[in-house]
Order: structure tokens, then sequence, then C-alpha cells
């Protein structure tokens, strides 16, 4: 069985490669690439390939949100991944969201760039991977599975099975996810940013308790007195008296009113301003004036130590339910010389940056677990990949501030590969002065995601706490199909413009472009309304069933009974039709 993949690049003659086929079942190859040098080295930049003639492939898809879903030349650069972004993976697909050929590879802590498209001599479809283009520690050998997928499956399915496939490695095993992590959440950035303070906090907390939010995410600024959203604060990670005189009884009182409590960090920024940065002199990866902050090296394990007595002081002297760990894809962003192999790894006891930045979260987790076993940790965009699911619980979208579209993306995309982990959205926001139907679309546009809401809830007008109240109790009662349903988003290529969740004894509908026909295939089916138009068409199958419409703050609008065939239904913008 000869291998589809080759070698595109020449290497150096110290190392030798091979290419085994290790097994090919049902449309799904697996290939194995293995290197050796007699000695350790720093390894080969290389680049493999796969080509294969374009047949019924029209949209392209990678774990991130590029925009577009257009196929293009293979001559234009494409997305990279490492163990801080993204996941080694990517989709090509009918028009019809048949999966054509997906692309998987094992590699999942050090970076891999990926290039994709159409070579336009011969119109065939070429998927390239390049390997040691960034800096890596010598070595003598290397092993990388590719897995590629050619069933003709539902785009989705190929997506989430590749996503499973990772899991089998031991050292992509992810951490099963509390209870906690999926329910809904108040976040702090958008609605106060730096500017925090105690009393505001504790009251937003009330407020939130009443809308059905489980727990806060206290955002940036309880370390520091300045307000001009920079970092150069970061890194000792004291609590600033001004803003929480007493943060211990400040998190109790939150904890009294029901909510989890969240802390913001910034793992590896150390502020140009602070005593910290004086005593890591020589121990960051590089500097970022755009930050005002140096990027720790955690190949120092006293940098890692430092780094985890920081959390583990915290949870036991404030009693957190978790932390918000921030900024992790800044510590993987050497890109020219790195500059420890110029130092000879003097005072690291791992050479390998990515290595590194693993040992640093698995012992991070493996302690502070140790004293909250229940512990809840949210990494955000793009930091979300194979190995990243070891070590965090709650993946939440990128911000995207007022975007409901991206999250919508977004969230949909994390979703597809993330497995077990909970999905989180970007935080919710909108203007007081919006129409409820379009502060809804907020919502709605993340149905299928855990709510993390960022207005301030006393600001927002009456209408706006209606429809939120609303919107929340349907989340909340319909959560299990939500989550944890089959997911099912049609037309990526459109950015999902219709998205199902199939449930044990419902479905929840979800539609946001106009004039599509939404399908009612479930006994108990609920339509969700995430369009500007004022009804919906409707193929209803199977016996006649009563149906209700309310409208985005939960009025009842109307009672009808629906048959068998195509109907158009008024439905108000952000409004929901129920039937049973």
């Amino acid at each position: 069985m000869a291998s589809p993949v080759t070698i595109l690049t020449p290497l150096p003659e110290e190392w030798k490669a091979t290419l085994e086929p290790i097994s090919e079942h049902d449309g799904i190859q697996l290939i194995h690439l293995h290197l050796e040098a007699e000695h350790e080295l720093p390894p080969p930049r290389m680049q493999l390939g796969i080509s294969q003639p374009i047949t019924d492939t029209a949209n392209y898809w990678t774990p991130e949100d590029p925009g577009t879903r257009n196929l293009k030349p293979d001559w234009l650069p494409d997305f990279e991944s490492n163990i801080a972004r993204n996941a080694p993976m990517c989709a090509f697909l009918s028009a019809s969201d048949r999966n054509r050929l997906t692309v998987s590879v094992s590699e999942a802590l050090r970076p891999v760039r990926f290039v994709n498209g159409v070579h336009e001599l011969d119109s065939t479809l070429v998927s390239k991977m390049e390997l040691f283009y960034a800096p890596e520690a010598p070595m003598n050998s290397y092993d990388m599975d590719i897995r590629l997928d050619s069933r003709d499956i539902f785009f989705a399915d190929a997506i989430r099975q590749a996503s499973a496939w990772f899991e089998g490695y031991e050292l992509y095993k992810p951490t099963i996810p509390p209870a906690g992590a999926f329910e809904p959440i108040y976040s702090s950035w958008y609605s106060y940013h730096q500017n925090l303070f105690q009393d505001e906090i504790e009251a937003q907390c009330a407020l939130a308790k009443q809308f059905g939010l489980k727990g806060i995410i206290l955002d940036d600024g309880w370390q520091t007195d300045d307000n001009h959203c920079s970092y150069g604060f970061c890194g000792e990670w004291q609590v600033t008296k001004r803003r929480f005189p007493d943060m211990r009884a400040h998190v109790a009182r939150v904890h009294a009113m029901g909510l989890r409590y969240l802390l913001w960090y910034s793992v590896p920024f150390v502020g140009f301003y602070t005593e910290a940065y004086k005593k890591f002199q020589g121990k960051f990866v590089y500097e970022s004036p755009r930050h005002h902050a140096g990027v720790l090296d955690p190949r120092f394990p006293e940098v890692r130590e430092y780094l985890i007595n920081i959390y583990e002081t915290a949870l036991r002297e404030w009693d957190l339910d978790g932390l918000k760990l921030d900024f992790i894809d800044r510590i993987n962003f050497i890109t020219d010389e790195d500059p420890a192999a110029k130092e000879n790894y003097a005072g690291r006891d791992i050479k390998s940056l990515a290595e590194a930045v693993d040992v640093l979260l698995s012992e991070t987790m493996r302690r502070l677990k140790a004293i909250k076993p229940n512990l809840l940790i949210e990494f955000r965009q793009p930091y979300v990949g194979p190995a990243i699911r070891k070590y965090g619980n709650m993946f939440r979208a990128t911000d995207c501030p007022n975007d409901y579209v991206a999250n919508r993306v977004r969230t949909i995309n994390l979703r597809l590969t993330s497995g077990c982990t909970a999905v989180h959205s970007d935080m919710l926001e909108w203007h007081p002065t919006e129409t409820p139907e379009n502060a809804a679309m907020q919502f709605l546009n993340i149905l299928f995601s855990v709510p993390q809401i960022s207005v301030k809830l006393e600001v927002i007008p009456r209408p706006h706490q209606k429809m939120l109240r609303f919107w929340l109790d349907f989340w909340s009662a319909h959560a299990d199909t939500l989550l944890k349903g089959r997911l099912v988003p049609h037309s990526p290529a459109f950015k999902y413009p219709l998205v199902e969740a199939i449930g044990k004894d419902e479905t929840v509908v979800a539609v946001y472009q106009p004039d599509m026909t939404v399908p009612l295939r479930a006994d108990k089916c609920f339509v969700v309304n995430a369009t500007q138009a004022n009804a919906l068409v409707l193929e209803v199958q199977g016996a006649p069933r009563k149906a209700k419409v309310f409208d985005c703050q939960g009025t009842l609008l109307q009672e009808l009974t629906l048959h068998e065939g195509l109907h158009r239904i008024p439905i108000a913008p952000a409004g929901l039709l129920s039937a049973e």
C-alpha cells in the first residue's frame, strides 16, 4: 500500500525519513511519519503534501474563522496550529455539505502550517503541512501520524470524528468538565473593562442571580489602579485595596448569593512597571512593548513554580471556583531565532517551548485540582486545540464584541472540535438604545453554546430585561438538547444559516437567514427566528400538531395547528415557535 502523502522538500543528509501507511479502512487512511538522526540536531524544516483531483468540492473548512469558506489557490498562506493555536486539521466539502477530504495530523504541540487549495495547472486539490519552520529544540527522532478521511458523510460528522481521533493519544486525553462548566455566567470585561469596584460587582452579581446566571468571571482590573488597558502592572497579582478592600470576604458574599467566582490572569505577562519584571530579567521568551510586558519562558523551572504558586495561593486564600487563564498563545510566539538556543538552554530544564507549556499547564491543573477537584478553567480561542483540552474545561469564542455573526461561526466551529469540553460564547453586549429584537440577536446567534453575559443589567431597559430573561429561561430549559444533542449546522460556506440540535425527545432549530425552508421532523420542535423577517417557511412532516408563537420577550402572540406540508408562518424577528 503506497502512501498518498509525500515529502515535498529535500532533507539534510543527517536526517532519514519514512512515510509508512498504517491502515486503510472505509475511506480513512492513516500514515506514519518517522524522522531519525544519529545525534541530536535541530529538526529539519520540511513540507508534506497530498494531491487529488478536484471533484464535487466547493468549500473549505478550518478551525479558525477566516470570514470566508471559499477554495483558494495553493500559493496563498493559510493557517497555523500549535499547542496554543487552533487544531491541526482542515476539511474540504461539497456544495451539499458532504465531506470530500478531512486532513488531520497528530502534532498538536509544535507548530504546523497548513497550505491548502487549488493547484491551477491541473485543477487538483492540494493539502500541504509544513513542520519545524519555527525554532525547535534538538532531537534525534520524531514521529507523527497523518489521518485522511475521504468518506462521503456529513461534513460535521467528519470533523467531529477527526477531533475524537486525537483523544486516542495519551498526550491529548481531555479533562471531563464539571457540571458548572455548562452553566451561563456573567463576565465583567465588556461591561466594566478595568474599571472594577467591589460594591458595583456585588450589586451586578445580585442582579445576575435574578436572571438565572450561575457565576461571574472577574476580568482584568482587580490587580491594578491603572485604567489604560495595558498589561504593564500584571505579574505580581496583588489585589488593589482601593478596588477590593477584602477579596476573600468579597468572594464569600458572592458565594452567599449562590454564584461561582472565577478570576482572570494573563498567564505569561510580567509588566514593565512591576518588581517582578526586574526579578525575571533573562527569563522572558521575548518582550512586547505593545503589551507593556515581558512574556515569561516556562522552560525555566522557577518560572513555572512562580506561576503555579500564584494560582494555588489565590485558590486557597480567596476560595475561588475557577480561573480564566489568558494569553497562553503569547508564550508560543517565536518565529525567528530562539534566544534559549544562543544560551545553550542555560537554566532551562526543558528545551522545547511547546513541551514546556504542556508541562506548565499539566502541573498547574494537577496542583489546583488537588485543592478544588471541580475547578473551572476558561481558555479562549485560539488556544482551544486537542492538547489544551487536557487542562481547560471551558472554551470561549475569541473577542468579537457586538458581532453576533462571528460569535455564531466561532461557537459552532468550537462545538465541532471540542468534544465534551464546554463551549462558551464570547461575552454578549449591546447598546441600551437598541431594539429588543436586535438585542436578542446577540443571544440567538450563540444559542448552541453557553452564554456569557456582559451588559450592565441595571442599565438595559425593561424590554431588554424581559427579552434576556425569556431567552435565558428557554436556554436553561433546553440546555441538554442545545449543548449535548446532535448538532447539525448547515452550509458552513454561508456561515451556518440554519442550525439544528437534535435531543432525545425534542429538536431546536435556529434560522439565521430568511427564506429558508425549516424542517419540522420531531414530534416536539422549537423554531427560533433569528432573522429580520416576519415569517418563516416551515416544512411540517407527520401528524398535525399544536403550535404557539411568542415574541422576543416571551409574549404569546398566536396559537395554531400545523398540518403536513409547506407553510409560511408569521413569527416575529427574534421570536419562537413551539410545536408539539
